[in-house]
């Protein structure tokens, strides 16, 4: 007797359903992608600049990539013109932006600064006691050479500038000086003066104040965290 194919071939019927599980898959992924959108949209932008911040010792880890036919830190400052971006200059670049100037006086090595931006404009800033002894407000000499370097570039800039003195948390032990607050505007001041007096630039461009300790880059709980506290910042406002 001739056996029905039904018969033959036997197996479980197929699942009308089954389409439902891809379907989920399909609408928990794009779930997963909307959230990520929103989570990215929401991101603080001063906290993710602080996390940049404290990884800048990493040299390079945010070149910045426009640094084709920039010659010093004029050059550099008149091609950068993105305001919306972050960014951290590598040691060699950086180095290379100021050493056109120096000729004496302390190694680029030695000496800490970083360039950033934020909503005030292109911020170089001196980190730890390089400008200054702990306490004091007068302009160290051996960093003349890097200042009349931030002064050229000043000069050949229509930007305004911005100064401004940071201290850490720790007590004022000065006759002279009430409080952290005073320290940092008097920095802050005698950077100006360097500006105004040696190298004859126009005072209505500029704008001077202190922070005292109000704006810390580190937790003030280490001798090391509490000397990158201390620094001065000359910033080039946006235009």
């Amino acid at each position: 007797m001739v056996k029905r194919r039904e018969d033959i071939v036997k197996g479980p019927a197929p699942d009308p359903s089954a389409w439902m599980v891809t379907l989920s898959d399909l609408i928990m992924l794009l779930l997963t992608f909307f959230v990520m959108l929103l989570a990215m949209s929401s991101v603080d932008q001063r906290k993710l600049k602080e996390i940049l911040i404290h990884v800048r010792e990493s040299a390079g880890l945010l070149n910045f990539s426009g640094s084709a036919g920039i010659t010093d830190l004029a050059t550099f400052l008149k091609k950068y013109k993105d305001k919306s971006r972050f960014f951290m200059i590598d040691g060699s670049f950086l180095r290379y932006l100021f050493m056109p100037s120096i000729e004496s006086g302390k190694e680029m090595e030695e000496i800490e600064i970083d360039i950033t931006d934020d909503e005030r404009g292109i911020a170089i800033s001196f980190q730890g006691d390089i400008l200054f002894d702990p306490g004091e407000v007068k302009i160290k000499k051996d960093v003349f050479p890097v200042l009349d370097s931030i002064a050229e570039a000043i000069n050949s800039c229509p930007n305004d500038i911005l100064i401004m003195g940071h201290t850490d948390n720790m007590p004022v032990h000065s006759e002279l000086y009430e409080s952290q607050w005073e320290v940092s505007s008097y920095r802050g001041l005698s950077v100006l003066e360097y500006f105004l007096k040696e190298k004859g630039l126009s005072p209505s461009r500029f704008s001077v104040g202190g922070y005292g300790p109000s704006r810390p880059l580190y937790p003030n709980d280490t001798p090391k965290d509490r000397a990158l506290n201390r620094r001065v910042e000359i910033i080039f406002k946006h235009l």
